[in-house]
């Protein structure tokens, strides 16, 4: 449904809850419209409400906007978020008073695909491990000219079962198929039978020897993988979460590296961000088998520049009452 062109007060007041969230050196493009702009590094949950109390539109990229907070805010239309995942933001409460949402979508269909290839071999091929052994001594305790303490496997001719067949999912599969990887995108967790171009669920995990997720965070995506489905992998087979923190138990999974259910697992994204000693990962950052990056998978250069543009496009559009990438 197209939105009214007089949707807006003549001079809206746009607030960006946390621009910290954007890179320096990242340009950041002007709305083109007459407005009154504030923008904060961060927003604590106690700021919430006082700095949108008075915003027509408001840009977040992780803070919490609750339907309570929202309540506090009447002149609010619309929200920009600036990612593409919208689980920060209460949809039922903006639809049912006319809140319109956007996110931005396809900006990491390059950077996110490359940094799950990079986990993939790094972790095939144990860098991490090798790395930690000739900080300890290895080598010298060896007297040799190389070493074997951990296995090393080829990526050419494995199995990567990828969970999410959207863009980024799609775009990992184009990656995976260029390096000689055999590709199967998994159908939904108890779909069955499975559709044209899907491999069911159970199958995708018994028989992938890398596994990624590329799905939304949802109550039925919740500890998708857990230890039922940890214990079905191959012991040879490794993980690679760059989607959501909740897709996987972290408990289980610790467990599973460390008894070798699975042979590794790599991990961009945590249950609760910034993680901290309290999270099963980062408590056991020094197995060998597992690789942690602070949720950079999305962030090239390029990949920022791209969403700091289609966001602001956004509204841009909006105001134009022209909609686009529009969630509720």
């Amino acid at each position: 449904m197209p939105i009214p062109p007089t949707h807006l007060s003549s001079k809206p007041t746009v607030v960006f809850l946390d621009h910290a969230t954007i890179p320096e050196h990242i340009t950041v493009p002007n709305l083109t419209f007459e407005h009154q702009w504030q923008q904060f590094d961060l927003t604590p949950v106690e700021k919430v409400v006082e700095r949108i109390a008075s915003a027509d539109i408001v840009i977040t990229n992780k803070v919490q906007l609750t339907a309570d907070i929202l309540d506090q805010a009447p002149k609010l239309k619309l929200i920009a978020v600036a990612a593409t995942g919208t689980n920060n933001v209460d949809l039922d409460y903006c639809r049912e008073h006319g809140i319109v949402v956007t996110n931005v979508q396809g900006y990491g269909t390059r950077s996110v695909p490359e940094h799950v290839v990079a986990m993939m071999f790094a972790l095939k091929r144990n860098l991490v491990g090798y790395h930690q052994d000739i900080a300890d001594g290895e080598w010298q305790k060896q007297k040799q000219f190389c070493f074997f303490t951990h296995p090393i496997t080829d990526v050419a001719d494995s199995t990567i079962g990828i969970i999410g067949s959207g863009s980024l999912g799609q775009a990992v599969g184009v990656l995976a198929k260029a390096i000689g990887m055999k590709v199967v995108f998994a159908e939904r967790k108890g779909v069955k039978p499975a559709r044209p171009g899907y491999m069911a669920f159970d199958k995708v995990i018994e028989t992938a020897d890398v596994l990624t997720l590329h799905c939304p965070l949802t109550d039925d995506t919740q500890d998708l993988i857990a230890m039922p489905e940890l214990a079905a992998m191959k012991p040879s087979a490794i993980l690679i979460n760059a989607g959501r923190g909740g897709l996987v138990n972290e408990s289980d999974l610790v467990e599973a590296l460390k008894t070798k259910q699975i042979a590794g697992a790599g991990c961009d994204v945590f249950s609760k961000e910034p993680a901290d000693e309290s999270n099963p990962l980062i408590a056991n950052m020094d197995l060998p088998n597992l690789l942690l990056t602070p949720h950079v998978a999305w962030g090239s250069h390029s990949s920022i520049q791209a969403l700091c543009n289609i966001l602001m496009d956004n509204i841009e559009k909006y105001q134009q009452g022209v909609e686009q990438n529009r969630v509720c």
